[in-house]
C-alpha cells in the first residue's frame, strides 16, 4: 500500500462537497455523545472551583489575601476552562461539513500533532504527539479535524492509554473506514516532579483497529511514516 496523504500538526483539508444528512446528525447528537461522556448542557462552577483553590492555598500555609494570590482561585477557574474543555466541545459542529465521499482507499496520515492533558490521578499535565492513519472506506474527513479530535480528548482528566483508544473509536465510529491507528507520545510531570522524579521517561501508547490490526504490511508501513518524524515528544 502507497501512503498518498501525510501531514504535519494543523495542516490540509479537503475540497469535495461535504457529507450531511438528518440521521448522521443524529448519530452524533446521541450516540457519541453518551459514547465518549460529552455534556454540552454542563457549564462550568467557578464559585466552586475558586473556593476550592482557597482552601489549598490555606492548606499548605499560605495567605490567599496576599498580593500575589488575591487572583489567583480566579485565575485557576480560568485555566480549567480553557483546559478541560473537551468534556463539552459539540462533535457535530467538529465533525459536520468536514466529511467528503471521495473514491481513495490508501493510508492517511496525521502525523505530529501536539497535545496537552491533565493527569487524572495528580492534576499535573502531560504533553506530547499524537499521530493518526486511517484508510478510507469512501469517506475522508478534512485533516485539520483530525488535530481538534485529539483536542477533544487531551483536553479532558486523561490517562494516555484511554485518550489513544477514544481517538481512535472516535474517527471509527464517524468515518467507518477500513481501520485506524492512533500512537501518541507522552511526558509526564507526575513521573517528572514527584514520586520517581524520572525527568527524561516517555510512554508510548497505540490503538490499532481494523486493517491496521489485521495486516502486518498496513501496521509496519503507517509505523515507518512515524518512525520518520521527531524523537522528541515536544
Amino acid at each position: 500500500m502507497t501512503m498518498n496523504h501525510t501531514t504535519n500538526g494543523h495542516n490540509g483539508s479537503h475540497g469535495q462537497k461535504g457529507h450531511q444528512g438528518n440521521g448522521y446528525r443524529n448519530l452524533l447528537s446521541e450516540h457519541l455523545l453518551e459514547s465518549f461522556e460529552i455534556d454540552l448542557d454542563y457549564e462550568q462552577d467557578d464559585h466552586a472551583i475558586e473556593a476550592a483553590i482557597r482552601s489549598i492555598l490555606e492548606g499548605v500555609g499560605e495567605d490567599p489575601e496576599r498580593e500575589g494570590l488575591l487572583r489567583t482561585p480566579n485565575r485557576v477557574a480560568r485555566m480549567y476552562k480553557e483546559l478541560l474543555e473537551g468534556y463539552h466541545i459539540n462533535p457535530e459542529k467538529l465533525v459536520n461539513d468536514a466529511l467528503f465521499d471521495v473514491e481513495y482507499q490508501e493510508m492517511i496520515v496525521v502525523r505530529d500533532i501536539e497535545y496537552y492533558s491533565l493527569c487524572e490521578h495528580h492534576m499535573l499535565p502531560f504533553i506530547g504527539k499524537a499521530h493518526v492513519a486511517y484508510v478510507p472506506n469512501d469517506k475522508v474527513i478534512g485533516l485539520s479535524k483530525i488535530p481538534r479530535v485529539v483536542d477533544m480528548f487531551a483536553r479532558r482528566l486523561q490517562v494516555q492509554e484511554r485518550m489513544t483508544q477514544q481517538i481512535a473509536d472516535f474517527l471509527m465510529q464517524v468515518l467507518h473506514p477500513q481501520g485506524v491507528a492512533v500512537v501518541c507520545e507522552g511526558v509526564h510531570m507526575c513521573s517528572m516532579m514527584r514520586g520517581v522524579k524520572k525527568a527524561h521517561s516517555s510512554m508510548t501508547t497505540s490503538a490499532m483497529m481494523g486493517i491496521f490490526r489485521e495486516n502486518e504490511k498496513t501496521r509496519a508501513e503507517f509505523m515507518g511514516h512515524i518512525g520518520r518524524s521527531s524523537s522528541s515528544v515536544f
